[in-house]
């Protein structure tokens, strides 16, 4: 079943993007530490995301007042160049946002399974719900972990999942990852689509018009509000 149709946010510049998506995500995040005394925040890997993490870390609130954690993550330690832990620390938790905490999903253990258990567990006493999710989108429909080949997807998508973080494999992924549950991400406070080019254009209308959903259409579809598509040429 179809759910809200997600609003459209175009700009003629990436820079023009980072800088507006920057702005609003500082706001959510200014008022609910207004409303709560703390804001909760979960990003997105790749290298899409690197003009916006440059615009929100200067932005001025409260950032000792704001917890950072990952929508989705390579089983692999931050000494790796593929970790996305690695890539937000170097990107967003600069400048003004180097106040904020870290909450990271990979844990040394010996399987990705017990890693899960672990980053699950730790972050279940982190301030829930998410003030904001900021997730991206592979050409493959792909978002968070939730890849089309992965191995239990509707497990993995299942909108009554009492789970935060749960391991995945997928061979299209490479090595397997950590991702936040679909639950876990569509209850949001705002949940953004942050796409860049015309291919992933092109993939995400194709998913939206499609019968047989991607998990990027079931994510925007479960999601109570509308989901928010922030993309630029």
């Amino acid at each position: 079943m179809a759910g809200i149709a997600p609003h459209w946010n175009e700009f003629e510049t990436r820079d023009a993007l980072a800088a507006s998506l920057a702005d609003v995500v500082a706001e959510v995040l200014r008022t609910a530490i207004s409303r709560r005394g703390e804001a909760f925040l979960a990003v997105s890997g790749g290298s899409t995301p690197g003009r916006f993490f440059a615009a929100l870390s200067r932005e001025e609130l409260d950032w000792g007042k704001v917890t950072v954690t990952l929508v989705d993550e390579r089983f692999v330690p931050e000494t790796s160049s593929r970790s996305n832990a690695s890539l937000a620390k170097a990107n967003l938790l600069q400048n003004a946002a180097s106040a904020a905490r870290f909450a990271p999903l990979f844990h040394e253990a010996t399987t990705v399974e017990d890693g899960a258990h672990l980053a699950d567990s730790a972050l279940k006493t982190l301030p829930w719900p998410l003030d904001a999710a900021i997730l991206g989108m592979g050409g493959d429909g792909h978002t968070a972990s939730f890849f089309p080949d992965a191995q239990s997807l509707d497990v993995l998508l299942d909108p009554a999942s009492t789970r935060i973080v749960m391991p995945v494999h997928a061979q299209t992924a490479g090595e397997p990852r950590l991702t936040l549950t679909l639950p876990a991400l569509v209850n949001a406070g705002l949940v953004v689509i942050h796409i860049e080019g015309a291919e992933k254009r092109n993939v995400i209308e194709a998913a939206l018009a499609a019968e047989e959903p991607l998990p990027i259409r079931t994510v925007i579809d479960r999601a109570p509000r509308a989901a928010e598509i922030y993309w630029a040429p």
